[in-house]
């Protein structure tokens, strides 16, 4: 396994793990139930830490494949850019959920209001988790971005005008 192939493995937890946390927190609120408040919690600690090894592996993903044929440079950028303004909230909301986790173990009634922050602050980062998403799919897979109907059709002329060059 290279450091690409660890990067992608790795990557995709934060992502999909703050979607059922999102989900299992705002349940846990509404049934006032602290087992599930704790399971949201652990589950976006979780996101914090693998966040924090998907932003090591990273780079070395990127030397990786930088000189291989198909990939841009610019995708990687963009990509490494919405990763930097992901984490920012995500290690916000590791550390509330660690709070989260200790008001609930004691019993605290700040314990609420921590849970109602650590909602919001999902909310946030699941936003931006779409860019950072997106952004990294499109490094790979030419047909999810925005020009890729151009891309596929300046492909599709290329590989029939060689087709014809190869007739004569």
């Amino acid at each position: 396994m290279n450091e690409a192939h660890l990067h992608m493995v790795v990557n995709h937890f934060p992502i999909i793990g703050l979607f059922f946390g999102f989900f299992i927190l705002l349940f846990g609120i509404i049934k006032k139930n602290s087992s599930l408040k704790s399971t949201a919690y652990i589950i976006f600690i979780s996101c914090m830490i693998l966040g924090k090894i998907s932003m090591m592996t990273g780079d070395k993903a990127e030397h990786a494949v930088e000189e291989m044929a198909g990939f841009s440079h610019d995708y990687i950028h963009e990509h490494e850019e919405a990763a930097e303004l992901f984490m920012k909230p995500i290690y916000l909301l590791g550390l509330l959920s660690i709070f989260g986790l200790v008001g609930i173990s004691k019993n605290r009634k700040s314990e609420k209001i921590v849970s109602f922050c650590v909602l919001g602050i999902a909310a946030i980062c699941l936003f931006l988790s779409k860019e950072v998403g997106t952004s990294g799919g499109e490094i790979r897979h030419t047909e999810i971005r925005e020009n890729a109907q151009n891309y596929l059709k300046s492909t599709d002329s290329e590989h029939t005008e060689e087709q014809e060059n190869e007739k004569d």
